[in-house]
């Protein structure tokens, strides 16, 4: 079992130069995965106070006097679960406008503040935003996060590894989730997934809207778990609800909301035609996923469609994670056309490079895996910057021009 108070963030040093720029600073992330203990622990030595708007009686101060509430706050304050209290982002907004010093609030939230137009009207050119996902592998491990580096730089020396083999499946029915890992594994650790899951959808969905079938929501969260890595397909999700397909559509929409699950958008360029633009879809951590669909190690290492779905998604939460801390600035994607070619995770960093990511759930590596990344290659020319095909093999070893076929190992322990 995991000892979560020793684990450092590796995105901390990022949240250290957000306070010395912004006045308002907001860690959000999906509940439980750590936000406020990061800010305890950076607050902790500049003086911050804490409030918590999980409290009833603050939040009822907050709503029933805003700007009273605001102006009578420390002059460095933690505002933790900050969209509890609609309310105050005005007056939050009034303050910071009052006395502009870099540092003065570092808020909290676990729904998306893209998604919460109030908060992002307000306080629009006074607030830095840092996404804290669950535990990477790399900060479980206390090891370096080098691997987009790596990548996009080609620099995958022939070397030999010891292949993950059983633990791997282990790995990702643990997920991320620091309170869960402390739990042992099996029964103990899916009831805590199960039992946040329930808590997500009883206060924190709840908060964003009005539910009518909210016993739903648990369910379509395990039906999309079943599809996760999968093209995102409403008519596939309703099927076995008797709602409608624009309402599965809208609850799907609020679990994004809450970082339960995330649509991958598909790559497009001009130079490549008959190009397929629907979104994948991911669950947010893949230990809520196995929790959900009765998975252990064992039986997940049997089921070898969901182990390849499911290592797909651990693979992309493992690289949007490394990315939350990375100096450069990248998003992500997947491609496939309509004649099958694919590559599960398209990376484009900045405007000027391009890197494609293949997931096997498998340890060996064809040439016919690179098919997708040789079609991305190609249309890509000089801004293509590698291509890697992850496999849970023991060597990695080039298949051409800027491919490599990489160890999986690589990816979740960085360098030796």
């Amino acid at each position: 079992m995991i000892d979560t108070t020793i684990y450092p963030r590796l995105i901390e040093p990022h949240l250290v130069e957000a306070l010395a720029d912004s006045p308002a600073v907001l860690i959000h992330g999906p509940r439980q995965c750590g936000k406020t203990t990061l800010a305890r622990i950076v607050g902790a030595t500049r003086g911050y106070s804490y409030v918590t708007f999980d409290d009833d009686v603050v939040r009822g101060a907050a709503e029933e006097d805003p700007r009273g509430f605001a102006a009578g706050l420390p002059g460095r304050v933690i505002l933790d679960e900050i969209q509890k209290a609609p309310a105050l982002f005005a007056a939050l907004k009034v303050e910071i406008d009052r006395k502009r010093t870099p540092g003065r609030f570092l808020l909290t939230g676990s729904t998306h503040a893209l998604l919460v137009p109030k908060l992002s009207e307000s306080l629009a050119g006074r607030l830095q935003t840092l996404r804290l996902h669950p535990l990477a592998q790399c900060e479980l491990m206390r090891c370096g996060s080098g691997f987009l580096d790596a990548l996009f730089e080609g620099d995958f020396a022939v070397e030999r590894s010891e292949r993950l083999g059983p633990a791997l499946p282990g790995r990702i029915v643990a997920g991320g989730y620091p309170a869960a890992l402390t739990r042992a594994p099996g029964r103990r650790r899916a009831n805590w997934y199960h039992d946040l899951v329930d808590a997500l959808v009883q206060r924190d969905v709840l908060d964003l809207a009005r539910v009518r079938q909210l016993d739903i929501l648990p369910r379509l969260l395990a039906a999309a778990a079943s599809q996760t890595a999968r093209i995102f397909n409403v008519s596939d999700l309703a099927a076995p609800f008797e709602v409608s397909r624009p309402t599965i559509r809208d609850y799907t929409t609020l679990l994004e909301r809450v970082f339960l699950l995330e649509r991958l958008p598909a790559w497009h360029s001009n130079r490549v035609r008959r190009l397929v633009k629907r979104p994948k879809l991911h669950l947010g951590d893949t230990g809520i996923a196995s929790a959900l669909l009765g998975l252990d190690g064992p039986a997940l290492a049997y089921d070898r469609t969901l182990f390849g779905q499911l290592l797909e998604t651990f693979a992309f939460q493992e690289l949007r994670r490394q990315a939350s801390w990375h100096d450069a600035r990248m998003s992500f994607h997947h491609f496939r056309d309509k004649d099958g070619a694919e590559v599960d995770i398209v990376i484009e960093r900045g405007a000027a490079a391009v890197a494609g990511v293949e997931v096997k759930a498998s340890g060996t590596v064809r040439p016919g895996d690179f098919r997708g990344l040789r079609k991305l290659r190609r249309s890509l020319g000089d801004r293509f910057a590698a291509g890697v095909v992850l496999y849970d093999g023991e060597a990695a070893v080039p298949f051409g021009d800027r491919l490599h076929a990489v160890p999986v190992r690589r990816l979740l322990e960085g360098s030796e």
